[in-house]
């Protein structure tokens, strides 16, 4: 069979199945050594990507920053320090840094304390103030669907991100009929105020939602869960993390017997005109080699946002979200990604505006995988049937460890993109888009696992 049979009967796998026949579609896969093309379709069409969009992110944090950058969170202070006294605040002035507690890891807050004791001050004559002012207002992204807005995997992004940026809401469940009762919040959120109406029925699963915007002390939780269920949570976004870690520091300074004599508080606007503040001490993240594995391999929106939303800031400090899309299109179109019918709107594909076509992924994927960064590249992505958002894709067959790719889902949307490694040695670099498929995603990933060991197999 010639070249162009072989690619026409490939891909008639995905354009003539009924479930994706009539999706919107861009598909390419290239032989990384030899250029050669071995399946295309609609390489130019540009696509939602899903999370697919985080190799844009991840790509080029790890070109513009390197493998071993680490967020910067500083201890600072602009008052006096007399006799162990300052007589002033003590500011937590955030970098962006997504990791701080997360899963609720907080013993760095230990670490805090001992050197603020170390620095000699047995005494604040004020608030801590958690200074969130590296980006601007716009935390939550405007870009994003307002039902996605206060859900656990939609949270705003800020200068200080704490905790993951998500609560666990404590609800009982009780009679057919009756509203969940809000038990409390993990971690404990002092002034949040919950709107509820989520009520107990005879579905089986939990069909609870929390919806709400950054800064604000009102949650909203609606839905139904089933009855009687006992205790259980329901994952929503921190209105405010900063503030939440502000106010950890100082019940953390307290029980060590360091006084703060005020209540914690926060900073969100930049004033140029603040006066120079000291350093007290630097709390430095994992480095981005690891930071870029959490995103990717489990697909973590706050790490992607985060990320995409620092870049930002090397335009400009606040950093604002035009900034961070204007610096992605411009990297990789510089690096000769072709970016020009691409849409940006965010950094972890939540945005539905988000569009990128197959040809773009498979050249970032190129370019990747021949820069100086490209183990811990690798590295970052999910592995096929073995780990994170890929677990699941061919599992069991002869694809089982053979892929390195990022996934995209959304409802009726599956896409992967990433590396394929043959028997012989030779790697493929690959990008499946499929939107608006007339089923659910998981559906569209089993035609696509289909067409994967297929075009495998036939070329063995």
């Amino acid at each position: 069979m010639n070249l162009l049979a072989s690619i026409i009967l490939a891909v008639s796998m995905l354009t003539g199945h009924p479930l994706t026949g009539r999706a919107n579609m861009s598909v390419l896969m290239q032989n990384m050594r030899t250029g050669e093309i071995i399946d295309t379709y609609r390489p130019d069409h540009v696509v939602p990507p899903a999370s697919v969009m985080k190799l844009l992110t991840t790509g080029a944090a790890l070109e513009l920053l390197g493998a071993d950058f680490r967020f910067p969170t500083t201890l600072e202070y602009s008052a006096p320090v007399e006799n162990g006294v300052l007589r002033g605040n003590l500011y937590i002035h955030g970098s962006c840094d997504p990791s701080l507690g997360w899963k609720g890891r907080t013993a760095f807050l230990d670490q805090w304390v001992r050197a603020i004791r170390k620095a000699g001050i047995t005494r604040i004559e004020g608030s801590v103030v958690a200074d969130m002012t590296m980006l601007d207002g716009d935390a939550q992204n405007p870009a994003w669907l307002c039902e996605d807005a206060g859900n656990y995997y939609a949270p705003g992004v800020f200068g200080i991100n704490y905790y993951g940026n998500t609560m666990n809401i404590v609800l009982r469940s009780g009679e057919v009929g009756s509203v969940a009762e809000v038990i409390k919040t993990e971690p404990q959120v002092e002034d949040v105020m919950f709107i509820n109406r989520v009520r107990c029925t005879q579905i089986t699963h939990d069909g609870a939602f929390v919806s709400g915007l950054p800064y604000s002390r009102e949650r909203y939780l609606s839905g139904a869960v089933p009855s009687n269920l006992g205790t259980f949570g329901v994952k929503g976004d921190l209105p405010n993390p900063g503030l939440l870690l502000a106010r950890h520091l100082t019940n953390r300074l307290r029980e060590a017997g360091i006084a703060v004599t005020r209540d914690a508080t926060y900073e969100a606007d930049h004033n140029p005109l603040n006066p120079a503040r000291t350093v007290l001490y630097t709390h430095y993240s994992e480095p981005l080699s690891e930071l870029i594995k959490e995103t990717n391999v489990n697909s973590n929106n706050l790490y992607a946002e985060a990320l995409f939303r620092y870049l930002g800031t090397l335009y400009s400090v606040p950093g604002t979200i035009h900034n961070s899309s204007d610096l992605i299109r411009d990297f990789w179109r510089r690096r000769g990604v072709d970016m020009s019918a691409a849409i940006v709107k965010d950094g972890c594909g939540l945005a539905p505006q988000d569009a990128v076509c197959a040809k773009a992924f498979v050249q970032l994927l190129l370019y990747m995988a021949r820069s100086k960064h490209a183990e811990a590249w690798l590295a970052s992505l999910p592995v096929s049937g073995l780990n994170g958002t890929l677990k699941t894709l061919c599992p069991k067959t002869e694809l089982e460890g053979r892929i390195h790719a990022k996934s995209g889902t959304i409802a009726g949307t599956k896409n992967f993109a990433g590396y394929l490694d043959m028997p012989n040695g030779d790697r493929w670099v690959f990008a499946i888009l499929i939107s608006s498929a007339p089923c659910k995603a998981r559906r569209v990933q089993t035609v696509i696992q289909d067409y994967l060991l297929d075009v495998y197999r036939s070329h063995q």
